[in-house]
């Protein structure tokens, strides 16, 4: 059976047969006309030096030398692409490492999202403005919380494809740090509606802000002062005529009678009064700044001996690098030593030992020059509150003070074109942060953090 099986029909063997014959025909009719062009196309170009010549009139070596030529030819155009995709991709990837290395060097944060909210690129200015690092792969709300102004307006971008150009917001980083910062966020589109993710340009808009604040905030001083200045001394003659009645009836009053009492009361409650007119006085008034050269940590070192005799048994360290600022040494003086002495008042009764650190760095990066002055210690910190209303004039926590101490401070460094921080630290205790330029010329110090961002 399988003998039957492997045998072809006879009907099988005819239809190949006749097959064959076919191809036969065909393949000689083929090469009769090719050896005859060939031959024609030799004899018209015998004398053409670039032709191809045959040998022989064999067709055969005509041909192999034709495909020889040929083949030739495609070698060499295949050498040709070779070397035109080359430089192709040499191209490719200069423009690939270019475009990186300007993500990378950008000042502004860069942020690539997909459809599903996955963060899939973001520069390390992306790292620094929010406070977070490994950005790429996790998800944009778990990055920048839940509710935050910046999570809305990526989530409108992705799912309903807006556009938010130059949006200012607030930001807290994970380090619960307050920043302000603004935001272009834009569509990558597919297409004219499908959207395939965002992306967003993020700037840290937070020391332009504060600097523009201290600007208006040195506007309202100087229209405060002009203002409350003549009220004052209006307050200080009516204070200085009842101080003045007020003895002329204690020394009338026999002693230990009702009237002599009350006299007293009254001289010491006028007294009270002319203190803290006095002390506002000093605060409303325009600084006249001295333009010295102050070299701060000789300074420093000077006034903790005056905050030792004040405030005896609290340790008080400088760390750190202090240059030189130009500025009014008094001011600069009272200043700080208000600041240490606070520092120290609050840690006196710190059942663990208080301490108190004053830290000097000094900034060069970028476009912003200045000294960094940091006097942290670890009380019991300021409450939240308080930390809203500590620089308004008359606000105090103390039972003894008059409120101006802090917003005089602020003054200070307002009119040297510097700024002021208060805040609490993660381990526990406050922290009084000043920035001064080495320059004072406020105007370019805010055009410097405007050109930074």
């Amino acid at each position: 059976m399988l003998a039957v099986l492997a045998m072809p029909s006879l009907g099988s063997l005819w239809l190949l047969t006749g097959v064959l014959f076919v191809l036969a025909l065909a393949g000689a009719f083929v090469a009769a006309i090719a050896a005859r062009r060939f031959l024609h196309v030799g004899a018209q170009h015998a004398d053409d030096p670039g032709a191809v010549k045959p040998r022989s009139e064999n067709p055969a070596a005509f041909m192999t030398a034709s495909m020889q030529a040929v083949i030739q030819k495609l070698r060499e155009q295949e050498k040709e692409l070779e070397a035109l995709h080359r430089a192709e991709r040499e191209r490719a990837e200069q423009t690939e490492r270019l475009s990186e290395a300007v993500t990378r060097n950008m000042p502004a944060g860069l942020l690539l999202l997909n459809s599903a909210g996955l963060v899939t690129s973001a520069n390390p200015a992306a790292e620094l403005v929010l406070g977070v690092k490994s950005l790429p792969y996790r998800r944009y709300t778990e990055v920048l919380g839940a509710g935050s102004r910046l999570t809305q307006l990526i989530a409108g971008c992705l799912e309903q494809g807006r556009t938010f150009r130059r949006e200012e917001l607030e930001y807290l980083t994970p380090s619960h740090e307050l920043r302000q910062l603004g935001a272009t966020i834009s569509p990558i589109l597919r297409g004219a509606n499908e959207v395939t993710g965002a992306i967003c340009l993020l700037s840290d808009l937070t020391e332009l802000a504060a600097l523009q604040k201290q600007m208006h905030m040195k506007e309202n001083l100087a229209a405060l002062g002009e203002l409350s200045a003549g009220i004052a001394h209006e307050f200080k003659n009516a204070l200085a005529t009842i101080s003045g009645y007020a003895q002329m009836i204690r020394s009338e009053a026999k002693s230990g009678t009702e009237l002599r009492e009350h006299s007293e009361k009254i001289l010491d409650q006028t007294r009270a009064l002319t203190h803290v007119v006095t002390e506002f006085l000093k605060f409303a008034r325009p600084l006249e700044l001295a333009d010295e050269q102050v070299a701060l940590r000789p300074m420093i070192e000077t006034l903790l001996t005056e905050v030792a005799e004040a405030v005896p048994g609290v340790p008080i360290t400088i760390e750190g690098e202090f240059g030189d600022v130009s500025g009014d040494d008094a001011l600069l003086r009272q200043a700080i030593l208000n600041l240490a002495r606070n520092a120290a008042e609050a840690v006196v009764d710190n059942p663990g030992g208080g301490r108190v650190i004053i830290r000097g760095e000094i900034e060069q990066s970028g476009a912003m020059h200045g000294q960094r002055i940091s006097i942290t210690d670890n009380g019991p910190g300021i409450s939240p509150d308080a930390l809203t209303k500590i620089f308004v004039p008359f606000y105090t926590t103390k039972a003894n003070g008059t409120g101006l101490g802090l917003a005089v401070v602020q003054k200070i460094v307002v009119q040297h074109g510097g700024a002021i921080e208060a805040r609490n630290q993660p381990q526990g205790g406050a922290e009084f942060i000043v920035w001064l330029p080495f320059v004072r010329e406020t105007v370019r110090t805010i055009d410097s953090v405007a050109a930074r961002i």
